[in-house]
């Protein structure tokens, strides 16, 4: 049975926002949390983008359960023997209950101090010399690297949990699929595709967790929430390549007339219908995954957390 955490969005909330619904995410029953990591929100309307590891830190003292980023892009704008002793502090503070979701990044993000923007299969490369240089940092051993994309002189993390971080690989497409398979310690990927999670076990992942996400937006009004999902999270029917290539907020918000509200019906799980609910999160389980996180868009935190607690959640646990 696949288990079910909630996917804090930090491009929508403030703070003290994620931290209050982490409290609720827990009290509803919801067995994990994911975390966003960004320097942006993909538009104006969402309207927040706090540092994420300054969340982190509230969150383990607030919550007790695991937490993970999904995902964390340690290449460009945050070097990846930073980003080992950012998420290497974060386990301990967990108490072991941390994972580093990483990926390639998106330009919105990770061009932000003038550094060229690499094509994919050069941001696949260098995440996998990332993946290496924290690897050798969570022993706890000084080390020096020197490798194509990164250098590292003299470097020991002091503050180590007892175990390595795992890190979880995000993938989209085959090649990073394939990444995850033979560096992952677990695959991210955001749709609930059983060919991609065969791509995953049979190129090396074997019975590591496979995770996912979907985004949902609870109401009463299911026209009101449709209107609520095109107007902040619009970006997320975006095609091909454009979340990972286009620089800034602004650049998103020129592409929203482009998607509609019966583009929005059609795809995204909007409304009071507990089988539609149901059945958006059931495909992943269906699909192979082992966890699966969801995320209330707009303002109806409390009703959303009840309505999971009460009606979704019990069917999706077999309770």
């Amino acid at each position: 049975m696949a288990e079910y955490g909630y996917f804090l969005a930090t491009e929508e909330f403030g703070p003290a926002e994620l931290v209050e619904q982490a409290r609720m995410a827990e009290q509803a029953g919801f067995e994990s949390l994911w975390i966003s990591d960004h320097f942006h929100p993909w538009n104006s309307a969402q309207g927040q983008s706090p540092f994420v590891w300054s969340v982190i830190g509230a969150l383990a003292e607030a919550v007790s359960l695991p937490i993970g980023t999904a995902v964390t892009c340690p290449t460009l704008r945050i070097h990846p023997a930073v980003v080992a002793q950012a998420a290497a502090t974060s386990a301990v503070m967990t108490g072991g209950r941390f994972r580093l979701g990483v990926g390639s990044g998106e330009a919105l993000n990770e061009h932000i101090l003038g550094t060229r923007w690499p094509p994919t299969h050069v941001r696949l490369d260098m995440l996998e010399e990332a993946v290496q240089v924290m690897r050798q940092l969570f022993t706890g051993e000084e080390i020096n690297h020197y490798g194509k994309h990164y250098t590292v002189e003299n470097a020991r993390l002091y503050t180590v949990p007892d175990e390595p971080v795992p890190i979880d690989i995000s993938g989209f497409g085959s090649k990073a699929t394939s990444l995850a398979s033979r560096v992952g310690d677990g695959y991210i990927t955001m749709t609930p595709d059983p060919a991609l999670v065969t791509r995953f076990r049979k190129g090396g992942g074997g019975s590591k967790p496979v995770s996912g996400g979907l985004k949902v937006c609870y109401g009463a009004d299911r026209d009101e929430a449709v209107r609520t999902v095109r107007r902040l999270w619009a970006n997320q029917l975006l095609p091909g390549e454009m979340g990972q290539i286009l620089p800034s907020p602004r650049h998103f918000e020129q592409l929203e007339p482009l998607i509609t509200e019966e583009q929005v019906a059609d795809a995204m799980v909007c409304g009071d219908d507990v089988d539609a609910h149901v059945a958006g999160l059931s495909a992943f389980a269906e699909a192979g995954f082992d966890r699966v996180y969801v995320n209330q868009i707009g303002p109806d935190q409390r009703g959303f957390f009840d309505f999971y607690r009460t009606k979704v959640l019990p069917q999706l646990q077999g309770g």
